[in-house]
C-alpha cells in the first residue's frame, strides 16, 4: 500500500466543558478534554484495573458551537478526526508539543442536556461538518408503535 492514514475514532466522557475560541471573520474553534478507559482485570491480584487516558480534542467552526450548545462535562461522545502535532515556544522560552484530536465527524451518545429527567438509550443530535447543514438540529425518530412486516 503506497497510500498513507491518519484517522482516529474515540468514544469517551469529556472531562471539562467545551472552551470556544472565537476570531475575525467569524471562524470558532471549540477545544474540550475527552477520556477514554481501559479496563482489565489484573492476573496475579485478580484486582480490576482501569487505566484512562486523556485526548485533546478539537472542533472548528459551526460544529464547535453546536458541542458549546448541547456538550458539557460528563457527556459520552463518539468522535472521528486525525492526530496533529502541534510546536509551539512557552513562557519560559522552551519549545513545546501538544498532540491534538481534529475532529471531522462526532456523535453525541448521551448528553445531559438532552435527556433532561428523561433517559434516553437513543443516540443524541449528530453532527459532520462535511454533509450536515448548519443550524438544524433533528429530533429523535418517534416509535410509531406500526409493524413493519419485517421477518426480525
Amino acid at each position: 500500500m503506497s497510500g498513507t492514514l491518519n484517522k482516529v475514532m474515540l468514544i469517551g466522557h469529556l472531562g471539562d466543558d467545551v472552551k470556544m475560541h472565537y476570531f475575525e471573520g467569524g471562524n470558532s474553534i471549540g477545544r474540550f478534554p475527552l477520556a477514554t478507559n481501559e479496563t482489565y482485570v489484573n492476573r496475579q491480584t485478580g484486582e480490576r484495573v482501569t487505566n484512562t487516558e486523556w485526548h485533546n480534542i478539537v472542533v472548528r467552526n459551526k460544529a464547535a458551537e453546536v458541542c458549546e450548545k448541547y456538550l458539557s462535562k460528563g457527556d459520552k461522545i463518539y468522535v472521528e478526526g486525525r492526530i496533529k502535532t502541534r510546536q509551539w515556544q512557552g513562557d519560559d522560552g522552551n519549545t513545546r508539543y501538544s498532540t491534538e484530536i481534529q475532529v471531522t465527524d462526532f456523535t453525541f451518545l448521551s448528553t445531559k442536556k438532552e435527556s433532561g429527567d428523561n433517559n434516553f438509550s437513543q443516540a443524541g443530535p449528530s453532527s459532520s461538518t462535511e454533509n450536515r447543514p448548519a443550524g438544524n438540529n433533528p429530533t429523535p425518530p418517534q416509535d410509531t408503535g406500526e409493524d413493519d412486516d419485517l421477518p426480525f
